[in-house]
């Protein structure tokens, strides 16, 4: 049974292929019965007699306005229902600019027949405004089908800004220079860029979400509680990162040109082209961006060894440069109008040029130095990845029931060369003993192979059934090499140095059913994923093997009480796998006395999550309750010993967190708009044990989030956001209170093709992060300042043409895997 388990797991696409070519034989056999039902066609002109394209043509039943089919006219204003059964209709057209039309009735005899309703002309309304442009924008943040949606990209906050940055001013979103993230106080939240989620460690996220520039953002979703159509990864929830879609029907494009100075300066640029006929669209980006920014660290702690305490003042500077790459193509062929194919092409080139300067004065006293040690470290590392995809989609009536298939392959290489010189010192300064010099060499290469198959189908009676498989296999094999410089030049220092290969397959199935009822919208839904892992240390010749399946139920309710008045509750359970990383039992120097190391006997962690959500009007009111069993948790454990500090991964018993959340958008003038959130949070981190005493970690914290948009005229605005995050707990140590200001202003020309925004992020620079042990035994103060006063300006131009149409919205089957891997963007 396990040798067949794993076989159907390490050959997942195969297996999945069969099943897609099953379905689509069997539509074909399908297709093929004649059906005994009405085609309906028509035409829809303007007054002037020119063809209206792309326009929405709705056909309803008489007796009781229920919507059959809804399609759009072609090129050529030409509409067309078919498989229409008998019946008595009418049809609706309704377009923004022009009065509504309702033709007469008509009646479709038994038996099928073509009906031709000939030319149907739009009239523009009796008053008009003339000399007034009206432009309809979103609002900044959108509450809807259980999401929270802020269209970034109407800030002039996003422009030259990197993902981290945006997402650090996303309400009830928290996020720590290490890129930990959490949702109202829910740790455990999972990435997601276009739908697809990403499994991150914390440095991983990070470095992606510095890579990804503002510039390509469309909007962000929260999902607090996603159902099982989902990935069951997040247990705080999900955050979904849309990328901008080219929206134009033609060859069009858009060219960013931006610059930023802080302390170092900084420049980006960009280039999107798109080319869409009747049957094809071929795309493409480019995006380039240059960083360079420092960090000031300052770390006070000590240790105890029996009757001796050991005293150390660590003060660091980091200057770090990062140039980013990153590219998409892709081609969509449509082969009629219910079935596309598409292939996609995506990756990065990265690179990151860093230096560290760190001085260690250690004491037997607090102020006294008996000795110091002054560490020059730099490191440059090269990250490159890419990523094929195959989409095919297949609509397969004009009522919603519809199929997607996707099949991946992705490759990633990654190479970190750390270089250590540490200089020793006398109280009095004077150099003693050999300097201590060595090196961290760390290739790794990542294969990814994924594929899944979505299915949608609606029912009678306001019903819909959704389903879907995935599958995926993940090999990465990691080659950790420590040398030490030597009289005969660098030789292997075997006990530090490690080889670790890791392997993962999981195979997904999820149903949701959907049902309307008159004021009541009902979902359940069930996931279930069968997981294979074998993590192996090859020099350690360690190896542990899992195999596990899990079922992962979601539930929501969202009952209307009136037209003004929401009321939702949802449930989830979710997981949380160890990342690829924090499996490898390699330790890793930050500098002399502060290392990280993987921990291979981590388990998963699994959360049910509630919430209850209040609508009225434009007022929201949440409240959630969420408890996580074997929190993965970073904890930083200090060696008596060794006197060193060790970041360590490792499962804590439970966490479990109350929220409660007021969402309030309020119009103070026609041209002053704000959007203000207020949550408050309690938090429990607990285990029995932990250093060989009970733990228990627990704060109640407060969250302050106000946005402020000044609309000046129809091409000028402006955005003044400001965020308050008082005391809180993750894991281990306990963070102070964290707050700052940022200032936007934005102005399009040239009938608005052209833009120019001016963006200062952390206005008064007082964001910075400040963190002490919360374990009784420890004790050690941590101070972290990255550069967070930037001052930005970004030019954008759109060029070609304007007419409406968008292209195909593509995502990948494997982007959460992906996400599992260190991008180093």
């Amino acid at each position: 049974m396990k040798v067949a388990l794993k076989c159907m797991i390490t050959n997942p696409l195969k297996y999945l292929i069969i099943i897609v070519l099953l379905l689509l034989t069997n539509y074909n056999v399908q297709a093929q019965v004649p059906e005994k039902q009405s085609a309906i066609t028509g035409k829809v002109l303007d007054e002037n007699k020119e063809f209206l394209p792309y326009v929405s043509v709705k056909l309803h039943q008489v007796i009781d306005s229920t919507l059959v089919q809804s399609v759009q006219t072609n090129e050529a204003g030409i509409f067309q229902f078919s498989k229409v059964p008998a019946g008595t209709y009418y049809i609706e057209i309704d377009l923004i600019g022009y009065q509504k039309s309702i033709n007469r009735p008509f009646t479709l005899e038994a038996g099928g027949q073509k009906v031709n309703l000939g030319v149907i002309v739009l009239q523009s309304p009796v008053q008009q405004l003339n000399t007034v442009d009206i432009s309809v924008k979103k609002p900044l943040i959108e509450r809807k089908d259980g999401k929270i949606i802020i269209n970034v990209s109407a800030s002039p906050l996003t422009p030259g800004s990197t993902a981290m940055e945006i997402l650090s001013r996303v309400p009830g979103v928290t996020l720590d220079n290490e890129g930990n993230v959490s949702l109202r106080g829910k740790p455990g939240v999972s990435l997601m860029i276009d739908d697809k989620l990403t499994y991150l460690s914390s440095a991983q996220l990070a470095n992606l979400l510095r890579a990804t520039s503002g510039n390509t953002i469309q909007t962000i979703e929260i999902i607090s509680n996603p159902s099982s159509k989902y990935d069951a990864s997040g247990t705080g929830g999900i955050i979904n990162i849309k990328l901008k879609k080219n929206t134009s029907f033609g060859t069009n494009g858009t060219l960013t040109l931006g610059g930023g100075l802080g302390k170092y300066h900084k420049s980006d640029a960009g280039i999107a082209l798109n080319h869409r006929s009747k049957s094809l669209n071929i795309y493409g980006n480019y995006n380039y961006t240059y960083n360079k920014q420092y960090e000031n660290l300052f770390l006070t702690r000590s240790t105890r060894a029996a009757t001796e305490i050991t005293y150390y003042d660590q003060k660091a500077r980091d200057a770090f440069s990062r140039k980013n790459n990153n590219y998409k193509t892709g081609i969509d062929y449509f082969i009629n109008e219910n079935n596309t194919i598409g292939f996609m092409l995506n990756g990065y080139v990265n690179n990151y040029d860093g230096t560290n300067k760190i001085k260690t004065t250690i004491g037997t006293q607090r102020g006294k130095i008996d000795s110091t040690v002054l560490g020059r470290n730099s490191s440059v590392s090269q990250y490159e990845s890419q990523t094929y995809s195959l989409n095919y989609k297949s609509v397969l009536d004009t009522l919603g029931q519809e199929l997607n298939v996707d099949l991946d392959l992705s490759q990633v290489h990654n190479m970190e060369n750390a270089h250590y010189n540490n200089d020793f010192y006398k109280a009095r300064g004077l150099l003693y003993g050999s300097p201590l010099i060595f090196r961290n060499l760390t290739p790794s290469k990542i294969k990814i192979a994924a594929g899944k198959l979505d299915y949608t189908l609606p029912l009678p009676n306001k019903m819909k059934v959704e389903t879907g498989i995935k599958s995926s296999y993940v090999n990465t094999d990691n080659d950790f090499r420590s040398e030490q410089q030597a009289d005969e030049g660098w030789k292997n220092n075997e006990s530090l140095s490690n080889r670790f290969s890791y392997k993962e397959g999981v195979n997904a199935a999820y149903v949701n059913l959907h049902k309307d009822f008159n004021s009541t919208a009902l979902q359940v839904g069930l996931r279930t994923e069968l997981t294979h892992s074998e993590g192996k240390s090859i020099t350690l010749q360690d190896e542990v093997v899992r195999n596990y399946i899990d079922f992962f139920p979601s539930l929501s309710v969202n009952q209307t009480l009136s037209k003004d008045h929401i009321i939702a509750f949802s449930y989830s359970r979710r997981i949380d796998r160890p990342d690829y990383q924090s499996l490898n039992p390699f330790i890793y120097y930050v500098d002399l006395y502060t290392l990280s190391q993987g921990n291979p006997a981590l388990r998963p962690q699994y959360a049910n999550s509630f919430e209850i959500n209040y609508g009225r009007k434009k007022l929201n009111i949440s409240f959630g309750y969420i408890r996580t069993k074997d929190v993965i948790t970073t904890t930083l454990l200090t060696d008596t010993i060794k006197k060193t500090m060790l970041l360590y991964e490792q499962n804590l018993a439970y966490r479990r967190t109350f929220s409660a959340t007021i969402s309030r958008p309020v119009n103070l003038t026609d041209w002053w708009s704000t959007d203000n959130d207020i949550t408050l949070y309690n938090s429990r981190f607990a285990s029995p044990e932990l250093m060989g005493m009970p733990f228990k970690n627990e704060k109640t914290t407060l969250e302050l989030n106000t946005i402020h948009t000044f609309k000046f005229s129809s091409t000028l605005n402006a955005e003044l956001s400001a965020n308050y995050t008082s005391s809180q707990v993750y894991g281990t140590y306990i963070a102070k209170p964290i707050y700052g200001l940022d200032f936007g202003v934005n102005k399009s020309f040239a009938r608005e093709r052209a833009n120019i925004k001016l963006g200062i992020n952390d206005l008064f620079d007082q964001r910075q992060i400040k963190i002490r042990s919360a374990i009784p035994s420890q004790d050690y103060q941590l101070n972290q300042k990255q550069e967070s006063r930037v001052f930005r300006l970004t030019f954008t131009y759109n060029f070609g043409s304007n007419t409406i149409k968008a292209i195909r919205d593509r995502s990948n089957s494997s982007t959460s895997e992906q996400g599992r891997v260190k991008s180093g963007n």
